[in-house]
């Protein structure tokens, strides 16, 4: 991608170079501008869609379900309600409201804002006030001898203001940077906001595909009651062997084994979702969400890589962390520069702290002082250097963000489509199985298919139902995984920046 960096007339090689900052200094002081770059956003990626035309599917058609992708979806807010589950929706908005993770980080974005408050202080004089007592004794000098006068009070009340011009533009790039580490804790709050909701989302889904393979694979172990007292009685009038009796028990063994390891998955999940949440698993209640309630959405958002560079909140971070740098190059080129500072005093003193603003002392004092560097070592000199580097760095990881962003978006897309393609292959395969199983065991019943001929109808059923499960499953992740990876909607909130 072409993004403007910064030019390289910014990276001063000569010390003839100084002559040329001098002047610019000069300039800015009478024209009141700020040293160093002024930050324009970088371009956004160019092109009409994420993934090459022919790698764009027209719809994605699986199981009776079909999604499309469509330039003029929009992507809500609240993009989880897409999923038609009254239960995830109250869970999704619970999280939102009581997640540590996420408070921490509406924390760590009011503390930025309030350092940009405090910032912008700079830009006025600084006032003070002095209330002073003391008690004095004096020595008089009285021709070749000293006099003592005696104790006495001193009371003084005085003010003072001081003020530094921004004559470079220091502390205004200084307050621009403050901004833009604002920005920066914005976006974050928007990522972690994202990145809580379809984590919830995600694992719900999760926890209900754990449920739908728990429950097929219990059932199909239940179905090993019939099939043993079948085997047995078969034994027992010496038509069958033992062998099949032993067989149909190691595979009803398996199968509760299987159970009991989704049972623990779906344990796991419920405890991530009350983590999520801010709860402790002990007083969290999961929601009953089944698998089968949890409607496909249709229309699917394709975004243009533009937009995605306008609405991702990690790529807005990184935007906002290369306007943070790009000011620090203007803090860094007016520290090369002297800093002027004015100030005054005055006030009153008496020898009653009750008299000081009457009769008595008065006093008042104006200043002004011009200090800068005249050798430092190259300190200053390197430092701009630096911070030119961290521009640089700053730079390269907005454009990485932005291809790992382009990069999830492509892969989701493609991942729907394959998903469709497996989920069908699968529904067939349930299909078949289903049917095989049962010709198989009526054979079975009826003394013309063998014993290892049902179970291995019964094995290719088992396998079939679980893997289907796993397929819708996976679609309906991988369409979380798109609304996450195209931004989650946040730019149709109320306030959003």
């Amino acid at each position: 991608m072409n993004t403007r960096r910064y030019p390289t007339t910014a990276r001063p090689r000569h010390r003839r170079a100084e002559g040329a900052l001098l002047a610019l200094a000069a300039c800015a002081a009478l024209a009141g501008c700020a040293l160093g770059p002024d930050f324009h956003r970088p371009a956004p990626p160019p092109g009409e869609s994420v993934l090459r035309p022919e790698q764009t599917a027209a719809a994605l058609v699986a199981d009776g379900r079909t999604q499309h992708f469509d330039r003029q979806a929009d992507l809500p807010q609240d993009w989880w309600v897409r999923f038609g589950s009254k239960d995830l929706d109250t869970l999704v908005a619970q999280s939102l409201q009581n997640s540590p993770g996420l408070q921490a980080a509406l924390a760590t974005l009011h503390q930025s804002q309030d350092s940009l408050r405090a910032g912008y202080g700079v830009f006025f004089p600084q006032l003070g006030a002095n209330v002073g007592a003391e008690r004095q004794n004096a020595l008089l000098s009285q021709g070749h001898g000293l006099q003592n006068t005696g104790p006495y009070n001193v009371g003084t009340f005085g003010a003072n203001v001081g003020y530094v011009p921004d004559l470079f533009g220091g502390q205004r790039r200084a307050v621009e940077a403050l901004g833009a580490a604002a920005d920066l804790q914005r976006y974050n709050l928007r990522a972690a906001y994202l990145s809580l909701s379809a984590n919830v989302v995600n694992t719900c889904i999760a926890r209900a595909g754990y449920q739908a393979q728990r429950d097929a694979t219990l059932a199909i172990a239940r179905s090993y009651d019939d099939q043993l007292h079948l085997a047995q009685v078969q034994y027992d009038a010496g038509t069958g062997p033992y062998a099949a009796v032993l067989t149909l028990r190691v595979q009803q063994a398996a199968n509760l084994a299987a159970v009991a390891t989704l049972e623990q998955r779906v344990e796991q999940s419920e405890h991530l979702l009350a983590q999520l949440g801010g709860q402790a698993p002990a007083a969290f209640a999961a929601p009953p969400i089944a698998l089968e309630s949890l409607a496909l959405p249709a229309e699917l958002p394709d975004a243009l890589p533009s937009d995605l560079a306008r609405h991702r909140p990690d790529i807005l971070a990184a935007e906002a962390a290369l306007h943070q740098a790009s000011a620090q190059i203007g803090v860094a080129t007016a520290d090369l520069f002297p800093s002027l500072t004015l100030g005054g005093a005055a006030g009153a003193g008496n020898t009653a702290i009750s008299q000081a603003l009457r009769a008595g002392t008065r006093f008042w004092s104006m200043q002004a002082s011009l200090a800068g560097s005249v050798f430092s070592g190259g300190t200053q000199w390197y430092a701009r250097k630096a911070a030119i580097d961290a521009y640089d760095a700053s730079l390269a990881q907005y454009e990485n963000t932005v291809l790992v962003a382009l990069g999830q978006v492509a892969d989701t897309m493609r991942a729907l489509a394959h998903d469709a393609q497996a989920l069908q292959a699968q529904a067939d395969a349930l299909a078949a199985a289903t049917e095989s199983r049962k010709l198989t065991r009526a054979n079975y019943e009826a003394g013309i298919a063998g014993y290892l001929d049902m179970l291995n109808a019964d094995t290719q059923y088992q396998q079939s139902r679980l893997a289907y499960l796993g397929a819708v499953t996976q679609r309906l992740q991988d369409t979380v995984a798109l609304y996450a990876a195209l931004g989650g909607g946040w730019w149709h909130a109320d306030g959003a920046p």
